[in-house]
């Protein structure tokens, strides 16, 4: 409702509401963020399967688990530059709109990837204890 308000003030009345822009693209992130661990964590993410479904039962988990593992080493180090993004926007002092600073609302970035690393080193560990379960982890 937010953004179709905006979008109404402008083209009718030639203004707007002034910390909406900034707030619906933080929404964005954040709904972006969640979306993505739901999705991993059901296994519902975009993901290039590279004919896994073709593969023997026996070599199938070890293929999904270097694909698991290096899913959760990608994650991780994109976790880890978002920190450091973090800290730098923490240092800077700057604030997104209603005296909420900036860096709080890009702290979602960091712990969505470190979820999502978690994730995967979790379900790579359940591939091999039960590899029925692999498919839900």
């Amino acid at each position: 409702m937010l953004a179709v308000a905006q979008i109404f003030l402008r083209n009718f009345f030639d203004s707007g509401i002034v910390w909406a822009d900034v707030f619906l693209r933080i929404i964005v992130l954040w709904i972006g963020m969640f979306g993505a661990m739901y999705a991993s964590r059901n296994n519902e993410h975009i993901n290039i399967e590279l004919g896994i479904k073709y593969l023997s039962d026996k070599l199938r988990p070890y293929i999904q688990a270097v694909v698991f593992l290096f899913t959760a080493a990608i994650c991780a180090v994109v976790a880890w530059y978002s920190i450091d993004f973090v800290l730098i926007e923490y240092q800077d002092n700057a604030m997104a709109f209603a005296k909420i600073p900036v860096w709080v609302t890009e702290v979602i970035i960091p712990f969505a990837f470190i979820s999502i690393a978690v994730r995967y080193l979790i379900a790579t560990v359940l591939l091999f204890l039960s590899p029925e379960k692999s498919e839900s982890a």
